[in-house]
């Protein structure tokens, strides 16, 4: 099998480590971090490291920041630990009213924080949702991808969510994105 050329970042899967990353790209060998088995030495010429996300060695020279959110976010992704999740800083204290058509009822007032963690936690779940089924082996191909479509037009319907976060690359994104 021809020898891999991957990038720092690289996502893959080892058949006895299970998934990791890339942090370090050597003449003869990875350097791969691995959730349960923490940083190990692989080969480049290892032909049974599966890569489930590709990272080009052009794109190597990340700043330190950039490598360390790269890896919150795959660290989050596989693990059912949630990701800390900022509000905007001009909602952080608001509060949300819900006034009723009918004025024989009451407003309701909600902490937009307390809105913000739901939102944040529907998304968690979501996301939890889609590892499940990209995981499955009772589904189909064809299954997997109809599933992931539908949930990709949920994130879609969250859009209007996305004035609530401070980082953009929490936002939500639909069918036309790339990310959700």
């Amino acid at each position: 099998m021809e020898e891999l050329a991957l990038g720092i970042g690289s996502r893959v899967e080892h058949p006895e480590f299970g998934k990791g990353v890339v942090i370090q790209v050597y003449n003869d060998n990875y350097e791969i971090t691995f959730l349960d088995f923490g940083v190990k030495s692989i080969a480049r010429s290892f032909d049974k490291l599966k890569v489930l996300d590709y990272r080009s060695t052009e794109e190597d020279l990340l700043s330190f920041q950039k490598v360390e959110k790269v890896f919150r976010k795959l660290l989050t992704s596989i693990s059912d630990i949630q990701e800390i999740v900022q509000i905007g800083d001009k909602w952080k204290g608001g509060k949300m009213v819900l006034v009723p058509g009918r004025s024989d009822l009451q407003s309701k007032e909600i902490p937009i924080d307390t809105f913000f963690h739901k939102i944040v936690m529907l998304r968690d779940r979501l996301r939890v949702m889609e590892q499940k089924v990209n995981a499955s082996k009772g589904l189909d191909d064809d299954e997997k991808v109809a599933i992931q479509q539908y949930i990709t037009r949920i994130y879609g319907s969250l859009t209007s969510f996305n004035v609530l976060f401070a980082d953009t690359d929490d936002h939500f994104v639909g069918e036309k994105g790339v990310k959700a």
